[in-house]
């Protein structure tokens, strides 16, 4: 999903092996991932996706940025329930929650993994077996 702040944005589903890289959009105040061949699209990332960034991650403090000493991370949102608040976020492995907008611009990153969607499958019905020759039912 992409934050509510980026629907000015043209947009676009992960695809694994992707490469992204962290964005501020010149329409919005708001920063989010995009492709690295294509920097004006917002990639939209999944509950659930698994992205690596190439070095340890860097976000926006109060004052100074910091540095989160990780670079393997599930994207997930967080706040659903609070509608003009971002909800995009990052948890990285040794557990700490990180919100897409407060990254710095310029961290790259690849898509690993995408979540397991729920594939409703058809029921298949079987055809009835034919008879076997020479035997009466």
């Amino acid at each position: 999903m992409c934050d509510y702040s980026l629907h000015a944005v043209a947009t676009r589903p992960a695809e694994v092996a992707d490469m992204l890289v962290s964005t501020k959009f010149s329409s919005t105040i708001t920063r989010g991932f995009a492709s690295v061949d294509d920097p004006h699209v917002a990639v939209c990332l999944r509950p659930g996706t698994e992205i690596a960034f190439e070095d340890d991650v860097r976000v926006h403090g109060r004052i100074f940025s910091r540095n989160v000493r990780d670079r393997l991370a599930r994207f997930r949102q967080i706040d659903v329930g609070q509608s003009h608040h971002h909800h995009d976020a990052l948890e990285f492995s040794n557990g700490q929650i990180v919100l897409v907008t407060d990254l710095k611009p310029g961290q790259r990153a690849i898509v690993l993994q995408l979540p397991v969607s729920t594939v409703v499958e058809k029921t298949r019905t079987r055809e009835p077996a034919a008879p076997l020759a020479g035997i009466i039912p």
